[in-house]
């Protein structure tokens, strides 16, 4: 099993006994459509952050996917034509208060709901990073920088798909 199908199965599972996201995982192809710019920009920054801090690197980007998700819900025909999301995400407060950022003036939250967001997405970002350190994959090669690209896939879509259902959007089988 790869380390995406391994993260993906870990989180949905985490995710769905915390109440945080339907059975059913959202289809949302405008959100995953953006995954490759975001990532593009993204990466040289999680990268050099990765070894001192994995799971900022890791959480940061489930951040980003909620962000996303509310932009979808706002005025989708606005951010989309946005020519990358990430930079006007991380340009605000820059990289190292981008989750402060993305939890107060996207998000919204405040009190006991930025504080469950903020727990939520540490453990997410724990379990991810525990999953990949045990893949015993050799740091600086490319079979690495492939799986911290897949966990960080992960953490985009997971995020994506807890703030869809915060803001309403429940995912159900139909017929």
């Amino acid at each position: 099993m790869n380390i995406e199908t391994i993260v993906n199965q870990d989180l949905y599972t985490y995710l769905k006994s915390q109440g945080e996201v339907d059975e059913m995982l959202p289809d949302a192809p405008d959100i995953l459509g953006k995954w490759q710019q975001i990532a593009t920009a993204y990466i040289p920054d999680g990268i050099r952050e990765f070894n001192g801090y994995p799971t900022v690197s890791l959480g940061w980007m489930m951040y980003i996917g909620m962000a996303v998700a509310k932009f979808w819900d706002v005025d989708w025909a606005k951010y989309d034509a946005v020519e990358n999301l990430y930079l006007i995400l991380r340009d605000k407060r820059g990289y190292d208060c981008m989750d402060e950022y993305i939890r107060e003036d996207v998000l919204g939250l405040k009190g006991k709901e930025y504080d469950k967001l903020n727990a939520l997405v540490a453990e997410c970002a724990s379990r991810t990073f525990s999953n990949l350190h045990h893949q015993h994959i050799e740091p600086g090669t490319k079979a690495a920088f492939e799986a911290y690209t897949q966990c960080l896939h992960q953490m985009y879509m997971m995020g994506a798909a807890v703030q869809l259902k915060r803001m309403g959007y429940h995912m159900t089988m139909i017929g």
